[in-house]
């Protein structure tokens, strides 16, 4: 029926929408995990000054490093994040699989507008 053809392309735009979104949150969350890695000892920081010296290890404070748990709790973050986009990607790609022009442009300009929002 022309009900439930609206209700499936309804349906897989706002299963695309939520795709572009879980993917963005993905990159925002590994951001954030990068973010809060503590920086890595050059060989510049591991060598005294000298007096005088203003070297790049001077004046330069990068934050408290990662509590023990926190990188794991980032990193869990990030599987479930990828779970949750592979499982919905292949559930719009079985829809657009039914070779319906309608399911097809509902996947599209969901993908569109999620992507633009």
């Amino acid at each position: 029926s022309r009900a439930g053809m609206a209700l499936s392309v309804l349906v897989i735009l706002l299963l695309s929408m939520l795709y572009e979104a879980i993917k963005m949150g993905k990159a925002v969350l590994l951001r954030r995990a990068l973010l809060a890695l503590p920086h890595s000892l050059s060989r510049e920081s591991l060598v005294e000054p000298e007096e005088g010296d203003t070297g790049p290890a001077q004046g330069r404070y990068c934050g408290d490093p990662l509590a023990p748990g926190q990188w794991f709790q980032y990193h869990v973050g990030q599987t479930l994040f990828h779970v949750v986009q592979v499982v919905l990607g292949y559930m719009v790609m079985l829809a657009v699989m039914s070779y319906n022009t309608w399911i097809f442009l509902g996947a599209i300009a969901g993908s569109t507008l999620g992507y633009f929002l």
